[in-house]
């Protein structure tokens, strides 16, 4: 039998790089997309075919998987990872913004995912990972453009699920808890940058403060991720659901356990603002008003 073929999007790090080299030590031909091509140079080292890749044009996704069909004929497997979290207020995130990581999180996936199907489908065979989060089963403040995408995500696998099976196409969900990737620094300076000044100030600095003790205490490396999508993608029947790594499923399943207040009282306990943050808050807050014309 030929090798498997996988495309693994937003390859230029984090889950994604680790990702193909688990497929590629799994005995993979694997695909490596992502807009940033200087920065696979080491996976194609390791035999990943590298690949141009922008999830929110059209334009690249269709000749990204064009090429891949012209030069071998299948894809076995498709890794939707492209995905970043943009964080902010709700009222302070410019709507441009929020349709950009739509765009990127879950339109992206989407139209990657239309675009492989057919082949999938007349192989009557292939597997569609779709890297979620538990930041689709929980939330947190000034999260929930981010969580709106996962949430998304959720929703879009569940159904795709149940309408490809029958053409014997399978639909993984991933669940990702804290890992340490350059997407927590990206989540943190967002918060600063977009209510660090605001009326939401304290809230801002909380997050940070919390998200950077978590990313420090209980984050997982990425390789963790990456097994659990090898582990999904070699099984003969797979997991609908894979929440890594092992404190995540906690944090899952104390939201399934806990009515919505009691659980909206612990995300208040644990992203509480103290004093520290009420100071730095108004030192940002000051220091913008002197900035300002």
């Amino acid at each position: 039998m030929d090798s498997r073929v996988a495309l693994v999007t937003g390859a230029s790090s984090g889950i994604g790089e680790a990702t193909v080299l688990e497929l590629i030590r799994r005995g993979f031909v694997v695909y490596a997309g992502a807009r940033r091509v200087e920065r696979m140079a080491h996976l194609a080292e390791h035999g990943a075919r590298v690949i141009r890749l922008d999830v929110t044009d059209d334009e690249s996704m269709s000749a990204a998987v064009t090429g891949i069909l012209n030069d071998q004929g299948r894809i076995d497997v498709l890794v939707n990872n492209a995905g970043y979290g943009s964080y902010g207020a709700v009222e302070d995130v410019p709507i441009d913004e929020a349709r950009r990581q739509f765009e990127v999180n879950i339109f992206g996936l989407a139209r990657l995912t239309q675009l492989v199907l057919p082949t999938m489908r007349r192989q009557r065979r292939g597997t569609i990972v779709n890297i979620s989060s538990i930041g689709g089963r929980i939330y947190e403040p000034l999260g929930a453009w981010y969580h709106a995408t996962k949430y998304a995500v959720e929703g879009l696998s569940n159904s795709l699920r149940v309408e490809v099976e029958p053409h014997g196409v399978r639909v993984v969900l991933i669940r990702p808890g804290a890992i340490r990737t350059e997407w927590n620094e990206i989540s943190r300076r967002s918060a600063l940058e977009v209510s660090g000044d605001t009326a939401y100030a304290a809230q801002a600095h909380a997050l940070v403060r919390t998200l950077s003790a978590a990313d420090g205490e209980t984050a997982a490396g990425p390789a963790v991720v990456a097994e659990a999508i090898g582990r999904a993608v070699d099984a003969a029947k797979p997991r609908i659901r894979y929440t890594v790594p092992f404190a995540a499923k906690a944090i899952v399943f104390a939201r399934w356990l806990l009515p919505d207040r009691v659980f909206d009282a612990a995300v208040n306990r644990v992203f509480g603002v103290t004093a520290a943050d009420r100071l730095a808050a108004e030192e940002s807050v000051a220091g913008a008003r002197v900035e300002r014309p």
